[in-house]
């Protein structure tokens, strides 16, 4: 499991006082691209393939409160990948100073191309990484059907 420490700023909370729900998106998002880059998907890299990652969907559950000036730990494991690459499945944990765990979160992504703005494949030597990645326990491979499993489609407002 990877594990990065933050500590809640004041511009983190919201007026409830508390860690507020875009901070938790921001602590996740951070911890991805630390992951990613420290395995060798820099920002360099990425800019070659031309290629960059979309978030599909963030599904958060919160338990527990968390406050300004406390240290927090979010945790990633890689729980699904597809065969080429394409898609890419996160878990985030979010633990107070004393190990409790306060939230968790689904994460659904993808790799785009940046010039045609369509998901594609991993590069060989990028998949190659991918594939080495730490799996958690209930790690699946991903089809296109798994991008679709939560049953959203668009639906567009009639003008």
């Amino acid at each position: 499991m990877y594990t990065k420490q933050f500590e809640i700023r004041w511009s983190d909370v919201d007026a409830n006082r508390h860690l507020a729900n875009s901070a938790y998106t921001n602590f996740m998002s951070h911890t991805r691209m630390a992951f990613l880059i420290e395995k060798g998907f820099t920002m360099k890299e990425l800019a070659i393939h031309n290629i960059g990652p979309v978030v599909f969907y963030e599904h958060m559950f919160y338990f527990k409160e968390a406050f300004m000036g406390q240290p927090i730990t979010v945790s990633l494991e890689v729980s699904g990948l597809s065969e080429d690459g394409s898609f890419f499945k996160f878990d985030h944990n979010f633990y107070n100073h004393k190990g409790e765990n306060l939230a968790f979160c689904e994460m659904f992504g993808s790799w785009i191309d940046l010039k045609e703005r369509k998901i594609t494949e991993l590069p060989q030597e990028l998949l190659d990484i991918a594939n080495h990645f730490p799996k958690s326990k209930d790690f699946k491979i991903l089809t296109k059907e798994d991008a679709r499993a939560k049953g959203r489609r668009p639906v567009n407002l009639e003008l």
